[in-house]
C-alpha cells in the first residue's frame, strides 16, 4: 500500500425532505446566489420551486443559468463566469447531476481567476481561489457531489478535458433518492455503468496489498449490480434508488484509491470519443470498458481472477485463471447489455473515421494509464475492438 492523504470537506446531507434545509446551508456563504441547472426538468418535477421557495426564504437575490449540456461546453461554462463577475454572486449552487455540478465547479474556479478557464484544463493555471458551491443532486452517477473534480468540453476544438482543486469540493450536497424517481431509464442506466467505471478505475491496480479497498470497491460493485436492476425495474423503489445514490458518492469521494494508483485510462479514452460525437459518458464506458479488460487483463491476471469470483461469482473448479478471468469480463459485458447499455461503437453510429485522431489526443501527453501503459497503438487496438 502506498502512503496516502485523504482530504473530504463536503457535507454530505442525505435523505427524503432534505431540501427544506437548503436555505440554512446557503445562508452561511452570503445573498448573491447563482442558481446552475440543466434542460429544464427539475421545473417539471416541481423540485425548483421548492429551490426557489428555500433561496426566497433567506432574502437571497438569484441569477440563472439553466440549459447545461449533458458534456457540458465551455462556452456556457464562460456565460457563467461572466455572471458571476457582473453581479457579484458569492455562491453557486447547482441542482442537477454530474455535468451540471462539473459545469458550476468549472464557473466558480474560472470566476476569480483572470485568464481563461481552459487554462486550468491544459496544466497552463492552478486552481488557487474559488467560489463556494453546493449541490443538489438528481441523479446517480458521477460521484461530483463530494469531490473536486470537474470535466468540460471545448465543442469548438472537439476537446474534453478535466481539471480539479481541494477548492472545488462542494461546500455542501444534499442527496434525496425521491429527486431520482423521475429519471428516465436510459439515464439511469448510464449513471449505474458511471459508478461500475468509477470503481474499475481504482481498483484495477498494481499496487500491492491493498485487501480494504479493495473490499470496498468489490462492495460497493455488488451493491450497484443489485440494486441497479431493482431501479430499472421499478423506478420509484426508494431502496434501491439510495443505495445507488450512495454507492455513486463512496465510488468518487476520495475513498476507494487511498494507498492506491488508480488508472483512468478508459475514461480519457472515452473523453476523446465524446468530444467528437457528444456520446453519453456512459454509454462510451459501458462499449469501451470491457474491451479495455480484454486488452489488459494479462498485466496482473490475478486482479481479475479475483474481480471474477468475488463480483460475478465466477466458479473457478476445474478452469484455468485465464478462463475465470474472461469469465468475468464476459460477465461484465453481460450486464451492461442486460440492462440496456450499449455494447459496440457501431450501435451508437460511431464509425472508424476519427480513430487515429482520438488516439493520437489521448497519448497527448504520454501513455496513459498505470494498470498497463497504454501507448497510441493499445489505444488504437481498444477502440478497434470496440467498433
Amino acid at each position: 500500500m502506498n502512503g496516502f492523504e485523504l482530504y473530504n470537506t463536503t457535507r454530505l446531507v442525505f435523505g427524503e425532505g432534505k431540501v427544506n434545509q437548503l436555505g440554512e446551508l446557503i445562508k452561511p456563504y452570503g445573498e448573491n446566489i447563482l442558481l446552475v441547472y440543466g434542460g429544464g426538468s427539475i421545473k417539471q418535477t416541481g423540485l425548483y420551486s421548492k429551490v426557489k421557495q428555500q433561496l426566497t426564504s433567506i432574502g437571497a437575490t438569484v441569477e440563472e443559468l439553466p440549459g447545461i449540456e449533458p458534456n457540458p461546453r465551455l462556452t456556457t461554462v464562460n456565460k457563467g463566469i461572466q455572471i458571476c463577475r457582473q453581479k457579484n454572486i458569492q455562491f453557486i449552487l447547482a441542482v442537477g447531476g454530474g455535468s451540471v455540478i462539473d459545469a458550476a465547479k468549472a464557473i466558480a474556479a474560472g470566476a476569480l481567476y483572470s485568464g481563461d478557464v481552459w487554462d486550468f484544463t491544459i496544466q497552463k493555471a492552478t486552481i488557487n481561489q474559488a467560489l463556494p458551491i453546493g449541490t443538489v443532486l438528481t441523479l446517480a452517477a458521477t460521484g461530483s457531489e463530494m469531490n473536486g473534480g470537474s470535466v468540460i468540453t471545448n465543442w469548438e476544438t472537439k476537446q474534453k478535458r478535466t481539471m480539479g482543486s481541494k477548492l472545488l469540493y462542494p461546500k455542501f450536497s444534499i442527496v434525496d433518492p425521491t429527486l431520482t424517481f423521475t429519471v428516465p431509464r436510459n439515464q439511469t442506466v448510464n449513471g449505474i455503468v458511471d459508478i461500475m467505471s468509477h470503481v474499475f478505475e481504482q481498483y484495477f491496480s498494481q499496487t500491492p496489498s491493498t485487501p480494504l479497498q479493495e473490499r470496498f470497491a468489490e462492495g460497493i460493485l455488488q451493491t450497484v449490480i443489485e440494486n441497479g436492476e431493482k431501479a430499472l425495474q421499478n423506478g420509484k423503489d426508494y431502496d434501491s434508488r439510495a443505495n445507488l445514490l450512495l454507492a455513486g458518492t463512496y465510488a468518487m469521494n476520495g475513498t476507494l484509491p487511498t494507498g492506491v494508483e488508480a488508472d483512468w485510462a478508459t475514461h480519457v479514452i472515452e473523453h476523446e470519443v465524446s468530444a467528437i460525437y457528444d456520446l453519453p459518458h456512459g454509454e462510451g464506458l459501458a462499449i469501451l470498458f470491457p474491451n479495455w479488460m480484454k486488452h489488459v487483463y494479462k498485466e496482473r491476471l490475478e486482479k481479475f481472477v479475483q474481480y471474477s469470483i468475488r463480483v460475478w461469482n465466477v466458479n473457478s473448479l476445474g478452469k484455468t485463471d485465464n478462463e475465470v478471468a474472461l469469465e468475468g469480463i464476459e460477465a461484465t459485458r453481460n450486464y451492461f447489455t442486460r440492462i440496456g447499455a450499449p455494447a459496440t461503437l457501431t450501435e451508437v453510429g460511431i464509425d472508424d473515421s476519427h480513430l487515429e485522431r482520438m488516439a493520437n489526443e489521448a497519448v497527448q501527453f504520454g501513455a496513459i494509464g498505470s494498470f498497463k501503459k497504454l501507448t497510441k497503438e493499445d489505444v488504437l487496438s481498444i477502440l478497434h475492438a470496440s467498433l
